[in-house]
C-alpha cells in the first residue's frame, strides 16, 4: 500500500488525506496537535513541522510529501522559513517528491488572466515569501538535492480560509445584511478545496506534473455579488443584502484585528479582475472542477446551514 506524508491538517491537508484514504492508500497526516480526519487508512501524528529530523523519519519510504501548511498570515515571516526548510530537508533525505499547496500571491499585482507562465513578481515581503518557497524548492531539484517538486496553485477557497467563508457566508445564511471588505462586481476565481486536494494527489503521483507549477481547475470566475446570490439559492437562504465596507473604515479595523490588517495586503485581488487560467491542468490530466453548486452546498453545511448535507468535502468530478 502506498504511503503519503501530509504536513498540515487544515482543510486542504485533511481533504487530501481523506481522498487518498478513500482510494485505498495510506496517509500520515502531521500537525502540531495531532488532529486530522478519522479513517482506518489515516494515521495522525503530532509533531512540529519545523523539526527536520522528525519529518525526515516520517518521510522515509513514502510515495510523496505534501506541504499543506498554512500558518496565520501575521506569522508568515517567522513561521514559514523553518517549516519550508524542514520539508526540503525531508524531501532530500527521503528521496520522495515534494508537492506544495500553493497560492497566487507570488504573482503580485497582475493584470489579465494568470497562467503558470507568468513571472513571480510579488514585492511585498509576505507575498514574495510564497514565491521564494517555490524558487528554493525548484533550485534544490535542479541542483540534484531533491528528486522532484511541484507546486499546485489555487485561488480563494470556497469551503474554507477565504474572504467568502470569513466575511460573507454566515451572515448570508442568517439572512442578515453582509458587509464585504471588497468591491461586489469584480470577476474573481474561486477554488474548491476538493479540487485543490485532487490536483495535489495528481501532482504527486503523475510524473508529468513534476518540476513545474500547476493551477487548480476551478469554476468560471464570479463576482462577489454573483457568488453570494448563487450561494443563497443553493442554501435556501434569503436573497443576499450586500454592502461594501469603505476602505478607510476597513483599514481602521486592522488596528484591532490581525486578520483585518493582513487582509489589506491582498485586497488588490478584489480591486480588479483576478482570474486564474487552469487550462494546462485540464488539458494534461483531464481534470474538471467540482460543480459549483455542490461546492457551495458543502460550504453552507460547514457554516451550519443546509441540514442533512453533511460537513465533509467530497471527491470532485474528473473527466
Amino acid at each position: 500500500m502506498a504511503v503519503h506524508l501530509i504536513v498540515g491538517a487544515g482543510m486542504v491537508g485533511s481533504t487530501t488525506a481523506r481522498q487518498l484514504a478513500e482510494r485505498g492508500e495510506r496517509a500520515v497526516i502531521v500537525s502540531r496537535s495531532g488532529r486530522g480526519p478519522t479513517h482506518p487508512h489515516i494515521e495522525r501524528v503530532a509533531t512540529d513541522a519545523g523539526d527536520a529530523d522528525r519529518l525526515s523519519r516520517l518521510a522515509d519510504g513514502v510515495t510523496a510529501i505534501y506541504n499543506c501548511l498554512n500558518p496565520a498570515y501575521h506569522r508568515w515571516l517567522t513561521d514559514w522559513p523553518p517549516m519550508a526548510a524542514a520539508l526540503l530537508t525531508a524531501a532530500e533525505r527521503s528521496g520522495a517528491p515534494l508537492v506544495i499547496a500553493g497560492c497566487l500571491y507570488g504573482y503580485g499585482e497582475i493584470t489579465g488572466p494568470m497562467t503558470e507562465e507568468n513571472p513571480l513578481a510579488a514585492t511585498h515581503p509576505k507575498l514574495k515569501m510564497r514565491a521564494d518557497i517555490w524558487r528554493a524548492a525548484l533550485a534544490a531539484q535542479r541542483a540534484g538535492r531533491i528528486r522532484a517538486v511541484t507546486e499546485v496553485r489555487g485561488s480563494d477557497y470556497l469551503q474554507a480560509q477565504s474572504i467568502f467563508s470569513f466575511f460573507i457566508g454566515k451572515p448570508l445564511l442568517a439572512g442578515r445584511r453582509t458587509f464585504v471588505p471588497a468591491p461586489l462586481d469584480v470577476p474573481h476565481t474561486w477554488t474548491s478545496v476538493n479540487d485543490m486536494a485532487a490536483m495535489l494527489v495528481t501532482a504527486a503521483t503523475d510524473e508529468r506534473a513534476w518540476n513545474r507549477p500547476w493551477h487548480v481547475p476551478s469554476a468560471s470566475p464570479l463576482t462577489v455579488r454573483e457568488l453570494a446570490t448563487r450561494f443563497t439559492e443553493v442554501a435556501g437562504a434569503p436573497a443576499p443584502k450586500l454592502t461594501t465596507i469603505p476602505r478607510a473604515l476597513f483599514r481602521a479595523g486592522g488596528v484591532f484585528s490581525p486578520m483585518l490588517r493582513e487582509f489589506q495586503t491582498t485586497a488588490y485581488q478584489f480591486a480588479r479582475p483576478f482570474v486564474m487560467d487552469s487550462t494546462a491542468a485540464t488539458a494534461t490530466f483531464g481534470r474538471r472542477p467540482q460543480p459549483l453548486d455542490a461546492a457551495l452546498r458543502e460550504t453552507a453545511a460547514l457554516l451550519g446551514g443546509v441540514p442533512g448535507t453533511g460537513s465533509r468535502p467530497t471527491r470532485p468530478s474528473t473527466t
